[in-house]
């Protein structure tokens, strides 16, 4: 994400820190080709206008000029002031007396049905009971839609006859509080664009409703224009937050980047992917540093730590120092790297400096781990505790049961044995002093 816009920022500070001394035309120079990569980034032209501004002022400094490292003190401020033209600082979802009533709103094709079940899945991860209901009786098969979801998440879904989208909303909210549920999660109906029907339907549904949350679904890819919307939605129905959908996909940054200034309100979650799961948190200062070709190594943590079994991975350490790391284990590592989401979102979290610098422009075949799995499950049990029998005939009824070329059976199998002699010299340290065992048994 991001990807045109962090390159052109990332060049101009690199020449900044390349210079010795900074003076006040390197800082002009510098901040208009920063502009023009905000603008070209879709970026609001008063927001872009205001950023420069205040990293300038900042900038120019005397205890910054008159730094040992005047060219990274920039870097910094940059940071930080990108830090809080994204909005400063994480901001959670709030929940009242139960039911918690969540409002989600935005055009048509923001993704507010989508976002609707993903919104729910975390909910319940954090252990609340959330209920589904959709108000939009316009759109052909909304409703419906709803309902599959909710069935593919197994999350309930309200249901009803009724076509009166007030109506629905009242009966869901009323079946919530009785049903024991403590978040109704309300998929509002979105237009192609803004018009009065609409916001008279939303004030409405907001007075009966009163929600604690009245989340924006955006579409990131549409830049300036979901800004623009954000803002008029905000001046009707008092929005609380923003929920920024295709992420993943958005090279530029506008919409991230202008959102919460035009409207005064934080992005609370963003969307990175298609599957349920992939709704994350919005964090200002990593967002702002993965901009910077800093990385988000705390994002990857988390992502590890919620698929990582701890038993498992302690199991592991003491195969690997026995020498005993199998095909079997292989499988289960390649399972557990590919339940963490896309590589190339992995490699995107990683800095961009530094022995990890390259890394982020790798070009990652996910079909090829696909093929490795495929191959590895066509083995035996037998096969796969010991590699050592697995000869010619057998790379061919592998190859064949996977229905790969046995050039890739040989290949994985070479690439599986250099694992196991790094893991094995990894386990007795570097330059031959012995690594600590960390209370494991050797």
């Amino acid at each position: 994400m991001f990807e045109s816009l962090s390159d052109r920022i990332q060049g101009v500070l690199k020449n900044l820190r390349s210079e010795a001394r900074i003076t006040e035309s390197h800082i002009d120079r510098s901040m208009r080709e920063i502009r023009i990569a905000l603008l070209e980034a879709d970026v609001n032209f008063k927001v872009a206008r205001e950023f420069i501004q205040k990293v300038r002022s900042r900038a120019l400094g005397e205890e910054i000029l008159r730094s040992l490292t005047p060219g990274q003190q920039v870097v910094r401020v940059v940071r930080d002031e990108l830090v809080e033209l994204l909005g400063g600082s994480s901001s959670r979802v709030e929940f009242g007396r139960p039911p918690s009533t969540f409002m989600l709103v935005g055009l048509q094709g923001s993704g507010k049905t989508t976002t609707a079940g993903k919104l729910g899945l975390w909910l319940r991860k954090l252990g609340r009971r959330p209920l589904l209901v959709s108000t939009d009786v316009y759109r052909p098969a909304a409703i419906e839609q709803l309902q599959v979801i909710g069935d593919a998440i197994e999350m309930p879904v309200f249901s009803d006859s009724s076509r009166d989208a007030l109506d629905r909303a009242r009966k869901a909210h009323s079946h919530c509080r009785d049903g024991g549920f403590d978040v109704l999660l309300v998929d509002t109906a979105g237009r192609l664009h803004i018009d009065e029907q609409l916001m008279v339907e939303l004030e409405a549904m907001q007075a009966q409703l009163q929600p604690i949350e009245t989340l924006l679904i955006a579409d990131a890819m549409t830049g300036q224009d979901a800004a623009t919307s954000a803002q008029r939605f905000g001046e009707r129905v008092g929005l609380t937050g923003v929920i920024l959908t295709k992420l993943d996909g958005d090279a530029r940054g506008g919409a991230a980047l202008s959102i919460g200034s035009v409207t005064g309100k934080p992005i609370k979650f963003v969307g990175v992917g298609e599957k349920y799961d992939a709704l994350e948190v919005f964090h200002p200062d990593r967002m702002a540093s993965r901009i910077l070709g800093m990385g988000d190594v705390l994002g990857l943590i988390e992502r590890a730590e919620q698929v990582v079994d701890e038993k498992q991975a302690e199991e592991m350490i003491r195969k690997i120092r026995r020498n005993e790391f199998t095909l079997e284990d292989f499988l289960g590592q390649l399972r557990q790297l590919r339940k963490l989401g896309p590589l190339d979102q992995l490699l995107g979290l990683l800095p961009k400096a530094g022995p990890l610098k390259g890394l982020d422009n790798l070009q990652v075949d996910e079909k090829r781990m696909g093929h490795l799995e495929a191959i590895i499950c066509s083995m035996t049990p037998s096969e796969r505790l010991n590699y050592k029998i697995i000869k010619g005939p057998r790379r061919k009824r592998i190859a064949r049961g996977s229905g790969r070329p046995i050039s890739e059976v040989n290949r994985l199998l070479k690439q599986y044995v250099q694992t196991r002699k790094l893991m094995k010299k990894a386990s007795k340290g570097l330059f031959g002093k012995k690594l600590p065992n960390f209370g494991f048994p050797s």
